[in-house]
């Protein structure tokens, strides 16, 4: 499977309707765009960073909460190698609009994808990791990131994004509700109770939770009505670096001094046929 090049963008700052969409995380206000920073009108000011993002955090993120550098950059190869192309390909075909709004996004492989079908489209990536973030408001010409902790209410105006992607990300219903139009869609993927089962077994990982999706369904209701679901997957061969960015670039990531899983995962030498399984949600807002 070939790796695909990730498209880079060196306009600095956000896209224009990336900070159109964005509020003050700590009066609400709306920005007014400088060249070096977003400013709102009570004088509080975020510096821009040239890599087309700007961080919002008004305070220090714990070392052990945002994704390291070696988990960002584990995804970034996965992803771009095209394993989970399927999926990607899933919520571009159930997206439309010109706001897209990727909570945990991640290294915005997903969003990126979602704006190629979507020519007149912007995209706003929100993540705890800067250097995640980094690579999201990256990843698109037409893409902006802001560093967040989406467990918290968002710098984001409401009643603004088309579509709202949560992959994989923790899902912040009343924002949700909040930040999409009355005929926006939001989109939330969940991994199957068999996805990378081979790993979990070969290695004794973390294994997907098999109550996830009855947890969404019970988080959305009353808020959100399903539209739309399908699962996505299948099986995939993994080569041994592959494998191991696979193990890598999740939650295991943090226990690799459990049971020596550093050193198996650096003793794989053969490739490794997985499956995968995600189950794609589609909702729409229920007014009250």
């Amino acid at each position: 499977m070939s790796r695909m090049a990730t498209t880079t963008s060196s306009a600095p700052g956000p896209p224009s309707a990336v900070v159109a969409a964005l509020r003050c995380p700590l009066c609400e206000a709306e920005f007014t765009p400088g060249q070096d920073a977003l400013r709102c009108a009570r004088g509080h000011a975020f510096d821009l960073a040239r890599q087309g993002y700007v961080n919002l955090l008004h305070a220090k993120v714990p070392a052990d909460t945002a994704d390291t550098a070696e988990m960002v950059a584990a995804r970034a190869e996965f992803l771009d190698a095209g394993f989970y192309a399927p999926l990607a390909d899933a919520l571009a075909a159930r997206s439309s609009g010109r706001l897209v709004l990727d909570a945990g996004a991640g290294t915005g492989y997903y969003l990126a994808r979602v704006l190629r079908s979507l020519p007149e489209a912007t995209g706003l990536a929100l993540d705890l990791s800067a250097r995640a973030v980094r690579r999201a408001a990256r990843a698109h010409p037409r893409a902006g990131g802001a560093v967040w902790n989406v467990w918290w209410p968002w710098p984001v105006r409401s009643g603004v994004a088309d579509v709202v992607l949560d992959v994989f990300a923790p899902r912040h219903v009343d924002e949700f509700h909040r930040v999409l139009r009355d005929d926006g869609t939001l989109l939330v993927v969940v991994p199957g109770e068999e996805h990378l089962r081979e790993l979990t077994e070969l290695f004794g990982l973390l294994a997907p939770d098999e109550h996830k999706l009855d947890r969404l369904d019970s988080a959305t209701r009353g808020r959100f009505a399903l539209t739309d679901r399908v699962r996505v997957g299948g099986p995939v061969t993994l080569p041994p670096d592959d494998a191991r960015r696979a193990v890598l670039m999740g939650p295991n990531a943090h226990h690799l001094h459990r049971d020596d899983l550093g050193a198996r995962l650096a003793g794989l030498s053969t490739p490794v046929t997985v499956t995968t399984s995600f189950t794609v949600s589609a909702y729409r807002k229920v007014r009250p």
